[in-house]
């Protein structure tokens, strides 16, 4: 297929308001549930009911600066140092894991100390896992179909972050990486029964870490019956779903939630969904459900537009931020209702946490910045759409001339 580059396209036109909108939106229901959530906690403890609203506010204006400069750095800068990238975030995983450098909290070594911010590395780890992933399967996605050598180099790079993110220990990052990754592979079209075997292997690794980890262990009994041991182990789950059972249809209302007024610990976190549940209701907690499915399915439409004009490391790299995005997401939700077992991972953009926050609207911002460009070329013949596994596939090797 032949492309040409467009360079009459003003730049109002280049931006994607839909997803543009639809960050802005989240955004700003994020700050409003931080406030919500937190203004109790932050009173007690803080003297002042609008701490963590103030401290949210400052990290929305900094994603926003940050996202600013995301977008203007083109994609071929991306894809040329995405192996940079890399040693860089694996660097960072091992210092943050140095007594002493690494900041402690609630038992886990996590973050860095920046001064006045503390960094997690592992959001950082995210973001870098996509970029580099999406340059390697670009490269060599052919090696994904001969023997075994494709298959096993991105495995073994995964391996060694899941390794480090164990040592900190952060299992939920563990279990988004990993998955957003094999979910790349996929889509690059990697052998099916490779793929299995992956998935085995997956599953299987997990588990084991799960069952040989004791306060793991607890976290999934508790996970199947919280109402056994509901004012120990199982209290945080409960509190959550009293929290849904008295938002009913419709909710309290904004700012009438109980459970934030000390029933509910990390309402402002890791369990804000809880509370715009009991705020908002069945309709309200649905309609934020339904933003976020309407901002992955923009990403994964910007995803085959540029698969469609031959643009693999921005296909690759904008299907990895939307599957990252479905599986936090999803995971949040999951543990907030009982879904899932109590993991802690923040609801991208709703939940107070400054790292969580600023790397996705750096995620956002690169995937504008993909976005951009693909509106800048014009395809003169573009074929009918495709199975995604099939449109990534290469085309079969001919013999040789006699």
């Amino acid at each position: 297929m032949m492309t040409t580059t467009r360079t009459d396209l003003p730049y109002s036109q280049r931006i994607d308001w839909t997803l543009l909108s639809l960050w802005l939106v989240l955004m700003s229901i994020g700050l409003v549930m931080v406030a919500s959530a937190s203004v109790a906690f932050a009173s007690a403890n803080y003297g002042d009911a609008w701490y963590f609203a103030k401290r949210h506010g400052i990290y929305m204006v900094m994603g926003a600066v940050l996202a600013t400069v995301i977008v203007s750095i083109p994609m071929s800068v991306w894809q040329r140092y995405a192996g940079y990238f890399l040693l860089f975030t694996l660097l960072l995983l091992v210092i943050v894991l140095i007594p002493g450098i690494g900041k402690k909290v609630n038992g886990s070594q996590r973050w860095l100390s920046l001064g006045i911010i503390s960094i997690q590395v592992s959001e950082i780890a995210k973001f870098c896992a996509v970029v580099f992933f999406a340059s390697f399967f670009a490269r060599r996605y052919q090696e994904l179909h001969i023997g075994w050598q494709g298959f096993l180099k991105p495995l073994l790079v995964v391996g060694v972050f899941v390794l480090l993110l164990l040592l900190e220990p952060d299992f939920g990052s563990s279990v988004v990486l990993s998955a957003t990754v094999f979910a790349m592979m996929f889509i690059a079209g990697v052998r099916m029964w490779h793929f299995m075997l992956l998935i085995g292997i997956g599953v299987t690794g997990l588990a084991a870490v799960a069952i040989f980890s004791p306060y793991r262990m607890q976290r999934l009994i508790t996970f199947l019956d919280p109402w056994a041991d509901q004012f120990n182990t199982g209290y945080q789950l409960t509190q959550s779903l009293i929290g849904f059972g008295r938002g009913e249809w419709f909710g309290l209302g904004l700012g009438n939630s109980l459970q934030k007024l000390f029933f509910l610990p990390e309402a402002h976190t890791d369990f804000i969904f809880s509370i715009i549940a009991e705020e908002f209701g069945l309709v309200g907690a649905t309609v934020v459900i339904g933003i976020f499915v309407a901002l992955v399915l923009r990403i994964f439409a910007i995803a085959r537009k540029n698969l469609a004009v031959g643009k693999a490391f921005a296909a690759f790299a904008a299907f990895g931020v939307a599957i990252l995005f479905s599986f936090q997401v999803f995971i949040n939700v999951g543990v907030a209702s009982g879904l899932l077992p109590t993991k802690g991972l923040t609801l991208p953009f709703i939940s107070y946490g400054g790292s969580s926050l600023l790397i996705s609207c750096i995620l956002i911002a690169f995937v504008m910045r993909i976005e951009w460009e693909v509106r800048g070329v014009s395809s003169i013949y573009i074929p009918p759409a495709r199975p995604l596994r099939a449109a990534v596939r290469p085309p079969p090797i001919m013999p040789e001339a006699v």
